[in-house]
């Protein structure tokens, strides 16, 4: 081959990337300006990102003349007390799956895999009815519920299957030290086991977040409402197309999702390199 035909091949193959890149991007990029974009109706914007002009005017909007302030907060709310929950649920079931022998063991961890084979919203009948008759239909807490119950499962076989990597002797010699299996669970698993703990952390943190089907369930009251249900509203039908306004909720969602990834980035590169593997 000779040294031009494999500039050409780089060129062919960067433009190739240049444009799949762009494909990718346009509409993130289109997103961003809209929400600077003066006006509200996505069909009075120009197809080419910022060249509208630029105002703060939606994000003031969202800020001081709408719920947006509820809608976050319960969505955080929402979605810490479910990541929190399942971590705790999750990596305490992985321990006693993976470091203890019991009746039915394997039927439960079978049962657990086969409840992931079925969709969500197969059950959303059955979900919408046991939370009425407790009490908890249109509560952010019967919104956890439901959330703590669809990721246990298949986050317990998740966590389960990393600690098995964990060398029993290490269990082992802290047994001999005297420690409890709560302490050895504490103080020896959790430290190895951290890469999937901050992984579980963070996906069981943005499904709330995002979820739309769950909180349009459950959720009636105004001050009750998620990020999802509120921004909805804006392009809700053709008597109220705020598309920009819109645009410019969906951005600011997006920054706990950016400053987590930044936040763990570092942590998940370096601790992957501390389980110690048998």
């Amino acid at each position: 081959m000779t040294n031009f035909t494999r500039k050409l091949n780089l060129v062919i193959v960067m433009i190739f990337l240049v444009i799949i890149s762009l494909v990718v991007l346009y509409p993130l990029v289109y997103v961003l300006s809209a929400a600077f974009s003066p006006g509200t109706s996505i069909a009075t914007l120009s197809i080419a990102p910022f060249a509208d002009g630029f105002t703060l005017d939606h994000f003031r909007f969202l800020f001081f003349e709408s719920n947006y302030p509820i809608w976050f907060r319960n969505t955080l709310f929402v979605a810490v007390t479910t990541s929190l929950g399942t971590v705790a649920i999750a990596s305490v079931g992985a321990y006693v799956f993976s470091r203890f022998r019991f009746a039915f063991k394997k039927g439960m961890l079978l049962s657990m895999l086969i409840l992931q084979i079925f969709p969500s919203f197969v059950g959303m009948i059955a979900i919408y009815v046991i939370l009425l008759r407790l009490g908890l239909f249109d509560s952010l807490w019967g919104l956890i519920l439901v959330y703590l119950a669809m990721n246990i499962p298949f986050n317990t076989w998740l966590v389960k299957s990393y600690i098995d990597t964990i060398p029993r002797s290490m269990d082992e010699a802290a047994r001999i030290d005297g420690a409890s299996h709560f302490r050895t669970y504490l103080t020896i698993i959790l430290p190895i086991a951290k890469p999937i703990i901050v992984f579980l952390a963070i996906t069981s943190f943005v499904a709330p977040w995002m979820d739309f089907i769950f909180p349009n369930l459950l959720l009636r009251s105004p001050s009750n409402q998620t990020l999802a249900l509120g921004l909805f509203t804006f392009v809700l039908d053709d008597t109220r197309n705020e598309f920009t306004r819109f645009a410019a909720g969906a951005v600011t969602v997006a920054i706990p999702f950016i400053i987590a990834f930044v936040m763990t980035q570092k942590m998940l590169l370096a601790t992957l390199g501390g389980a110690v593997k048998e």
